[in-house]
Formats: structure tokens, C-alpha cells, sequence
């Protein structure tokens, strides 16, 4: 059965309060929930899961956690962007942007809206918030997208195109195994523009907070009447009470708000009054009331969709990290940058890792980075070291030769099963993938925790239900038993080599789920595993010997 992926990325709110409470003082970057820009975020749906920086004073661990709350909340409010089409998508594309849960292709001629459809299969929404991967795995089901075409009806084909307003960030994509086929520091636009859609006509998009707008610009003497647009792949179309467009599609309803027209009179604008008309067959076109055609005339449209959208399986950010200059750094997963060929519903969407870097400031992204295969890869972990390099881990189920594994990748083959935990490291600018491994066996294995020790050796825990994980060195060599056992990784600094490996569990059920490691010693490490047992027998010393209920907290 394929997985989706974001149904591995979090823990349960009780879990969450627990290691939050017992441990704040040993973990110093225990991570809330950081809503990524869709609707699933807004409405509190968006994954769970702890992020792990170097281990610190706890006055550090204190202004890192006041870091992190300021960088969610302006993580939230960015403006999106456009990146330019350098081969990462279909060639038709000019210009592609996500926002509200939505991927958008812009052409001459359309904007194409890829739109998850929402999982409303019972416990669902609950199950994918779990760290069980049982629970998990019963509510999986591949994710579907709704493609709604907006066309251009009669536009220029041959309009000119052009990016507008560059930004700082750029986008970078490591998807396959090939690195001839990655594409890095794409530029990234604030407007995108068409010239001559329409003879004096043109048309921009751009951003207004996680909204997309446009607008038709029409210049003096052009004839208005020849704008008009036309939607395929909608189920049907509606003139709200209020003069909105309302259309309908499978992923749920996509409001496009009563156009605003107006024209400009010596700094002064004058609204002229207008609406929208059915025409049928999916055509609408756009009523004026009386203008100056000397002049230049601006219909604005506001598309709303971010706000009646959304299923418990959008986009999600997972986890979050701060540097030593207040840099936010995001990780989680996104929907495809497929462009859909069709315009029918029902085909899967396969996910992404990505991780984003956020200025201090909050008022711009530094780069937007995507990672993964053919089939479905999440991040659930991210640690960053005093360089800016970003360490990710999280798990994957697209197989060797479609997952980009480096060459000197302590394990360069998919392990089976269901999915495999991996363990990358990106460099400061997010440009080069400076090395990535799987870390897995024959079953289902999955990395939740990331740590760095100060000579940059990686450690990682997680879950695995593989009798055959890879074990070096183990403290424990052998499965416990029960479904799942958690596991301990310690990665060498080049990503070529596992230090050590070892399974830490007992019969029943056990779960790792952070991570933290203290190096101030110049000979040893100490690391610092939290996660949860349902094993009486699991590996223990001191303060509690014994199994409380059915399902304890555990620190190692």
C-alpha cells in the first residue's frame, strides 16, 4: 500500500506535553507545531514534530525557543513568490508558485491550480498526528489533486513574458538520482507579467500576503471587452450573493472574490463599477459599468481558494530550527511540482521533503530547497550546525535509483518495505546537497530526532519495525520484539559511515522520537534519547523500574 507521507511526520498532542514538560531542561530545542502557509495550518491540522539543535545552557535553550515563536509567526505572513521555470517542471511553464495548500502553473494563456483533495476517511485527520506508525499505516491512502484550469479565453500565445521585483531567494531542486537533472539557484519574482494577452491588454500576477492576484491592465483606447475567462476541470461554477464567483471542484470550493475595477485619475482612484457573467460552458466574462477609455483601466480579481481549502494532508512544516543570527530554517513536506497533464481529478500526488530558510527579519525567503524521488519522502527532523549546513532526517518510500543518495552515502540502497528513514545534510546556501544516505532494513523504518555533536557527527532516532536495520557497534544488536523498536544512529561527518547503530526497545511497542547530544568533553559524547514504551521489559536503570500504564515516556 503507498504511504503518505505526512501521515509520518508528528506525534500526539499528550506525547508532545509530555516531553515538553520532563524534558524542556535536557532537550534544549523541543519544537511546537509551526503552521506551514495553507489552510490545514490555519485550521490547526498541521503535523507536529521536535527538532533538535547542538545542546546548550539552558538561558540559550530559552532565547532559541523565543527565536523559533517569533519565526513561526512571521514564517506565516511572508508574501509568496514566483520561480521561474529553469526545467523543473513541464517546458509550457513559466512560472510556477505555491500558496494555500495549492501548486499554480502560470502560461500565456492559463493558470493551472493543482489542488490536494481532502482525506475525509474516518480517523483520518487523528491518525496522522499519531507516532504510532500503526495507526499511521491505517489510515493511509493515496493522496488525489483536483486540477482546475483558469484560462485566458482567446489570449495571445505568443504573449511576452517576464519575471518582475527579484527577490532574495532562490529554489533548488534534488529530486531523482541523477545530478544532472537537479536544478539549483532558481531566480525567485514578486510579479510575473504578460504583455499582450489581449491587444493592449497585459497581465500580472502576484502575491498579497498567501493569496494570488491579478490583475488585467488595460490600456487607453483597448477594448476591455475582450478579457474573459474560462475554467475546465470545475464542477460548477456559481454567482455568490455577494457578486463572488463560487467554483465548485473536488478539493472543495474556490472563491474567486467580485472583481475590483477602477482607473487612476490624478493619484486618486475611481472605482467603476462591475461583476462577473456566466456565459456558460464554464465561460465568464466580466460586466463594466462607465469609463474613461481614455485612460487606463484596471480589473483586479482576488482568488480566495487558500481560505476554503484544505485536508488533513496539505503541505506541512514539521520541524524548525534558529541559527546564532535568527534565520529561521523549515522542514516538512509539499505536494508535487508535477505539472498535471490532465484536466481530470483523481490522480495521486506524490510528496517532497523541503526545507526553507526565513531571514531574521521575516520579511523574506532566503531559499526554498525540495528533495526527494518518485513516490512519497517527508522530513521530520532538522538540526542546523554554526555554519548554516542543515541536517535533515525523516523517512522515504521512493526506491534506489529515484531518491538522491550521494556517492559515498553510508547506505546508497532502499532497505524495503514500506518506507526508509534517511539522513541528508545541505549546505549553507542550500545549493548543494552535500550528502544523503538511507538508514534502513527490510520493514518499515522511520527517522523522527536529528543531533550534531561539535565535529559534526550526526545522530538520529526514530522507529523501525526492521529485524534487519543496519546495527554497528549496538548496544542492543537485536529487534526487542513487539511491532516496533526505536533505534539510535550515529552518522560519521561526511555521511560515508554508521559510527555505531542500535536498536533500543523491548517486546512490546517502543517509539524514539528526540534527540540531543552534549560534546563539551573533548573525549566522549553524551547522548540524550527521548521517545515512548509500551515495553515492561525495556532497557532501563534508574528512577522508574517499572511500567506505569499502558504506554510510558521514556528518557535514555
Amino acid at each position: 500500500m503507498r504511504r503518505t507521507k505526512t501521515n509520518a511526520a508528528s506525534h500526539t498532542a499528550l506525547r508532545r506535553a509530555i516531553f515538553a514538560l520532563a524534558f524542556l531542561s535536557l532537550l534544549n530545542s523541543l519544537v511546537l507545531p509551526m503552521p506551514f502557509t495553507n489552510a490545514s495550518a490555519r485550521d490547526g491540522r498541521a503535523a507536529n514534530s521536535t527538532a533538535v539543535e547542538h545542546a546548550a545552557a539552558p538561558a540559550r535553550a530559552q532565547d532559541t525557543a523565543a527565536a523559533q515563536a517569533q519565526a513561526r509567526e512571521a514564517y506565516g505572513k511572508v508574501s509568496l513568490t514566483f520561480e521561474a521555470n529553469e526545467g523543473q517542471t513541464d517546458p509550457r511553464v513559466n512560472f510556477l508558485t505555491r500558496a494555500g495548500g495549492a501548486t499554480v502553473f502560470l502560461t500565456p494563456t492559463e493558470a493551472v491550480f493543482a489542488l490536494a483533495v481532502p482525506n475525509t476517511g474516518a480517523g483520518a485527520a487523528t491518525a496522522s498526528k499519531t507516532l504510532d506508525p500503526r495507526a499511521r499505516a491505517a489510515a493511509a491512502a493515496p493522496q488525489q489533486t483536483a486540477v482546475l484550469r483558469m484560462q485566458i479565453a482567446g489570449a495571445n500565445a505568443q504573449a511576452a513574458v517576464k519575471g518582475l521585483e527579484k527577490q532574495e531567494g532562490i529554489v533548488n531542486y534534488f529530486v531523482g538520482s541523477d545530478p544532472e537533472k537537479w536544478h539549483t539557484n532558481i531566480p525567485t519574482y514578486g510579479r510575473v507579467e504578460y504583455a499582450g494577452v489581449y491587444p493592449g491588454v497585459g497581465l500580472v500576477y502576484y502575491g498579497d500576503g498567501g493569496r494570488l492576484e491579478y490583475d488585467f491592465v488595460v490600456e487607453p483606447g483597448a477594448d476591455a471587452s475582450q478579457v474573459a475567462l474560462k475554467f475546465e476541470g470545475a464542477d460548477d461554477l456559481q454567482l455568490g450573493a455577494n457578486g463572488d464567483l463560487l467554483i465548485k471542484t473536488a478539493a472543495g470550493e474556490v472563491r474567486q472574490q467580485k472583481p475590483v475595477v477602477y482607473q487612476e485619475s490624478d493619484g486618486v482612484r475611481q472605482e467603476v463599477e462591475s461583476g462577473y457573467v456566466l456565459k456558460g460552458g464554464g465561460a465568464v466574462g466580466f460586466s463594466l459599468g462607465a469609463y474613461d477609455a481614455s485612460k487606463k483601466l484596471i480589473i483586479d480579481p482576488v482568488l480566495a481558494y487558500s481560505t476554503y481549502l484544505g485536508g488533513s494532508r496539505d503541505d506541512v512544516g514539521n520541524a524548525i530550527a534558529v541559527d546564532s543570527a535568527g534565520d529561521a530554517y523549515v522542514a516538512g513536506t509539499t505536494s508535487s511540482f508535477n505539472f498535471p497533464v490532465t484536466n481530470s481529478s483523481g490522480n495521486n500526488v506524490f510528496q517532497d521533503v523541503f526545507v526553507t530558510k526565513l531571514n531574521a527579519g521575516g520579511s523574506a525567503l532566503v531559499y526554498s530547497t525540495y528533495l526527494g524521488g518518485g513516490h512519497d519522502d517527508a522530513a521530520t527532523g532538522l538540526a542546523l550546525d554554526p555554519a548554516g549546513n542543515a541536517y535533515i532526517t525523516g523517512l522515504t518510500n521512493s526506491q534506489t535509483g529515484e531518491f538522491p543518495t550521494s556517492a559515498n552515502a553510508a547506505q546508497k540502497t532502499y532497505g524495503g518495505g514500506t518506507d526508509d528513514a534517511f539522513v541528508m545534510k545541505l549546505n549553507a546556501s542550500g545549493s548543494a546537497l552535500l550528502y544523503s544516505t538511507y538508514l534502513g532494513g527490510s520493514g518499515e523504518d522511520d527517522g523522527n530526532g536529528i543531533a550534531l555533536d561539535s565535529a559534526g557527527n550526526t545522530y538520529v532516532t526514530g522507529v523501525t519495525r526492521s529485524t534487519d536495520f543496519p546495527v554497528v557497534n549496538a548496544f542492543q544488536p537485536h529487534f526487542g520484539g513487539g511491532v516496533f523498536d526505536a533505534f539510535v544512529t550515529k552518522l560519521s561527518a561526511d555521511g560515508s559511515a554508521f559510527r555505531y547503530s542500535t536498536y533500543l526497545g523491548g517486546s512490546n511497542p517502543d517509539f524514539g522520537a528526540g534527540i540531543a547530544v552534549n560534546s563539551s568533553n573533548a573525549n566522549f559524547t553524551d547522548v540524550y534519547v527521548a521517545g515512548s514504551t509500551s515495553s515492561s521489559n525495556f532497557p532501563r536503570t534508574i528512577i522508574s523500574n517499572t511500567l506505569s500504564g499502558g504506554t510510558d515516556a521514556f528518557v535514555v
